[in-house]
């Protein structure tokens, strides 16, 4: 599939992109999955998050494959075990917000490539992972425990993983009209959920520490406009680490890859593009030579850590960037998915 390379002047070339994205698919295994680095381990959502930059950089016969992992993975109730390394399983329990984000992967891709016979095939993939997701819609807000296993719903409510499944039903009810099989059901458990993340933050466990708590409601686009706005400018200062990127926990000199490229992606959501590119280009730092990127850097010492290049920051480099140059057909995926 030839496609054009995302590129964002004086932090990236396109060249650079496409070596972030095939180091990515160097840590592939046979089977299709996409672990955090060699021999590490592979959750669904990371593993999703890398297969999209990899249909961005034109990789497309490995972003199939790890496709066909998560459709062949897939338990019979719909959910995907929490972590696996080469095939075994490590943690059986299952996550809400990682099991809702094929949604967005399959639009992502059908954006791109348009092939509609894929997006079909994974289909009954996707429906079944969003009815078990939905099936987690407990609280008394529109809220989704975050967790289950086989007791039965555990843990509370996410602020983070609830502003991503947002927006995975958004991607997973756009997806449903263009298959032909429209799901009114989770239109409106979407409206429920966006009602809570808006106007109910009791509703979920105060993990306020962790920037993704910060911009993910904005990324997801459960809040955009005004308040918005607000939502930055009140803990700007409190994660952002001029010249270098975002702190992942507001208490601890660490500034990570992932983390700054998300918020980019949420600040290029809302029209803050020249500030997006800013902190974009701020943390290339963590660019290494062979075109990987290194989790994140403590600041007060200089020191990389942890000592791993991750797809996942890899992965959310690209996509950062494609949405930044506006590249990719679905360069716009965090963009376009705001409110109800």
């Amino acid at each position: 599939m030839a496609t054009d390379l995302p590129a964002v002047p004086g932090a990236v070339s396109s060249r650079e992109i496409r070596r972030t994205a095939e180091t990515i698919a160097a840590a592939q295994e046979p089977d299709g999955a996409i672990p955090w680095f060699t021999g590490g381990h592979t959750d669904p959502w990371d593993h999703i998050e890398s297969a999209m930059a990899l249909t961005v950089a034109g990789l497309w016969d490995e972003a199939r494959e790890a496709y066909i992992w998560s459709a062949k993975s897939q338990r019979s109730d719909g959910s995907w075990p929490m972590q696996v390394r080469q095939g075994v399983v490590e943690n059986h329990d299952a996550d809400a917000n990682f099991c809702a984000y094929l949604a967005t992967g399959v639009l992502h891709a059908l954006t791109i490539t348009g092939d509609t016979g894929f997006a079909a095939e994974l289909w009954p993939t996707v429906r079944a992972g969003i009815d078990f997701v939905l099936s987690l819609q407990v609280g008394t807000h529109g809220e989704i425990h975050w967790s289950a296993n086989e007791s039965g719903t555990s843990g509370e409510a996410l602020l983070t993983g609830c502003s991503s499944i947002y927006h995975s039903l958004g991607c997973a009810v756009t997806l449903a009209e263009r298959m032909g099989d429209p799901r009114p059901d989770w239109v409106a458990a979407r409206r429920r959920l966006g009602q809570a993340l808006r106007h109910h933050p009791e509703a979920f466990l105060d993990k306020s520490r962790y920037s993704m708590d910060w911009y993910y409601p904005i990324l997801g686009g459960a809040v955009r406009g005004t308040a918005a706005q607000e939502r930055i400018a009140r803990h700007w200062d409190e994660f952002v680490v001029p010249d270098l990127g975002i702190r992942c926990v507001s208490d601890a000199p660490w500034v990570t890859g992932a983390e700054t490229c998300e918020l980019v992606l949420a600040l290029d959501a809302i029209g803050e593009t020249v500030t997006a590119t800013r902190l974009f280009t701020d943390v290339q730092h963590l660019r290494d030579s062979d075109g990987s990127y290194w989790t994140g850097l403590v600041f007060t010492d200089g020191k990389r850590w942890p000592e791993e290049r991750t797809t996942w920051t890899a992965a959310a480099v690209v996509l950062a960037a494609d949405a930044l140059s506006r590249t990719s057909a679905a360069n716009g995926i965090f963009r376009d998915g705001g409110c109800d």
